[in-house]
């Protein structure tokens, strides 16, 4: 059994039920997710050892999230309850031609605060294979920013597999530093980046005229990288997309083929499935294979509301297989 170790943010996600509007609802769905644990979850469904490390409030809201991880299979041994906030965020499930939208209300939660200084390391550490970070961490406080750089500097001197999500939002980035500032020393520790243009922009202070340039420079410029990953989507409406991925190594390139997702249950929590599929897959396949695992991975969190994607293995290997909607009986 493969070992992962995620860090960063859940929070809770409040929506309007089915596809009502925020100043329709009367009442709003629970849900806990964020973009590491998403991934975590999904690796801890096809059977991996899966820790993650976070901070919650140490209230009923806070030790109801860490509850939530553990059903879902997730070691929570590592996570600490402290003073503070939960980090939440509304989601209003857009349809047709009308948008999805997210507000967030995270500032100064508890994980924000969070330095990781006291957490017992070398147990963390033992025995693993692979360590998930994204680039919503960093953005959140230079606390966050100090801890996902102690824990990829540490990862990597343990030999781990590193993967970074570059995921470059704008409105995150508001304690003072610029992505610029902070990510390119993350990237150094990092074997598999998933980014497209706008993330090696954004992250590296540069300007690529497009993913070719950027990815050129990227496998020139850091010396761990092995892998870039990014998926393309095609958006003809909220409710029909067309997805594909791509993987790169400095040499080679993969290809998976495309999915045609008419009538989306839930887009949130696609790219984090799509990145637990890549992670197992480079662990237990070749690459070719293990990019359309990923693909299909994401395709199918397309049908499965909230953050996680709660789908087998089996099933995944049913949608490569192109056995899709029957009833099983």
């Amino acid at each position: 059994m493969k070992k992962i170790v995620t860090l960063g943010e859940v929070m809770l996600r409040l929506s309007p039920p089915g596809n009502e509007r925020f100043f329709q609802a009367n009442s709003l769905d629970i849900e806990f997710g964020g973009s590491e644990a998403n991934v975590g979850a999904a690796l801890a469904y096809w059977g991996m050892d899966v820790s993650h490390i976070t901070a919650f409030p140490d209230n009923e809201i806070g030790w109801a999230a860490s509850g939530t991880l553990r059903r879902n299979g997730i070691n929570t041994n590592f996570v600490r309850h402290i003073p503070g906030r939960m980090g939440v965020y509304f989601l209003e499930h857009g349809a047709m031609q009308r948008s999805s939208q997210i507000i967030y209300d995270r500032a100064d939660s508890s994980f924000s605060k969070f330095d990781g200084k006291e957490l017992p390391w070398d147990e963390i550490f033992a025995g693993a294979d692979w360590l998930h970070w994204s680039g919503i961490t960093p953005a959140l406080s230079q606390e966050c920013a100090d801890l996902a750089l102690m824990v990829c500097s540490m990862a990597s001197e343990k030999g781990l597999m590193i993967s970074g999500d570059l995921n470059y939002r704008s409105n995150l980035w508001q304690f003072g530093k610029k992505p610029h500032e902070v990510m390119p020393a993350l990237m150094e520790y990092t074997n598999l980046m998933i980014a497209g243009s706008r993330d090696f922009n954004q992250c590296l202070g540069l300007d690529f005229e497009g993913f070719k340039e950027a990815k050129e420079y990227a496998f020139k410029n850091f010396k761990n990288l092995k892998f870039i990953t990014k998926t393309d989507r095609v958006s003809h409406s909220s409710s029909h997309n067309t997805i594909s991925g791509n993987l790169f190594s400095a040499k080679k390139t993969y290809s998976s083929k495309s999915y045609d997702l008419t009538h989306i249950v839930d887009r949130v929590g696609t790219g984090d499935a799509f990145a637990g599929g890549l992670i197992y897959g480079l662990l237990h396949m070749k690459p070719q294979h293990a990019l359309e695992f990923a693909v299909a991975a994401g395709a199918l969190k397309h049908s499965v509301p909230g953050d996680i994607l709660l789908c087998s293995k089996a099933e995944i290997d049913e949608l490569l297989a192109g056995k899709t909607g029957k009833i099983k009986r």
